[in-house]
């Protein structure tokens, strides 16, 4: 039943936290995550900013979706050592924003859909791929090992 009072102290999860501290506070990673709640607002909003509001299934899922991106980019910088992994998820929500004039049930392809679709989905999916990046970038080769060498 003490195992885990231990497990809190121990040296990895503590240089864990550390490196996840790091990674959240660089200027990069507070550019990428405003550049990712920026995106998730306008891709809530773009069926009435950019004027395909008439297609309501395209309209539904860009609220949806938008809403969905900004919290998952929203949460990374207070609590980025429990979320990083819902990077992935705002890389899949990219992903579908750009796919989905294409497949949303009825004709959603229009020229103002697919090209504001397109270039969102874009910004999406680089702004999860960057956040997915930031722990694994600067702050996991080499910077923890070094400090914890053993004797030898």
């Amino acid at each position: 039943m003490t195992t885990h009072a231990d497990i809190e102290q121990h040296p990895d999860l503590a240089e864990m936290r550390s490196r996840f501290e790091r990674a959240t506070t660089t200027p990069r990673a507070q550019a990428v995550e405003t550049l990712g709640l920026v995106t998730g607002l306008f891709l809530a909003a773009s069926p009435w900013i950019v004027g395909f509001s008439g297609l309501t299934n395209l309209a539904v899922s860009n609220l949806i979706t938008g809403i969905a991106f900004a919290l998952c980019m929203g949460g990374f910088s207070s609590a980025y050592e429990r979320t990083h992994a819902m990077a992935w998820a705002a890389c899949a929500i990219g992903a579908w924003t750009i796919i989905s004039p294409w497949v949303v049930a009825g004709e959603m392809d229009t020229t103002r859909s697919v090209v504001s679709n397109v270039i969102v989905g874009a910004v999406a999916l680089l702004c999860g791929l960057a956040m997915a990046a930031a722990a694994g970038g600067r702050g996991g080769g080499g910077g923890g090992g070094g400090r914890r060498r053993g004797p030898g």
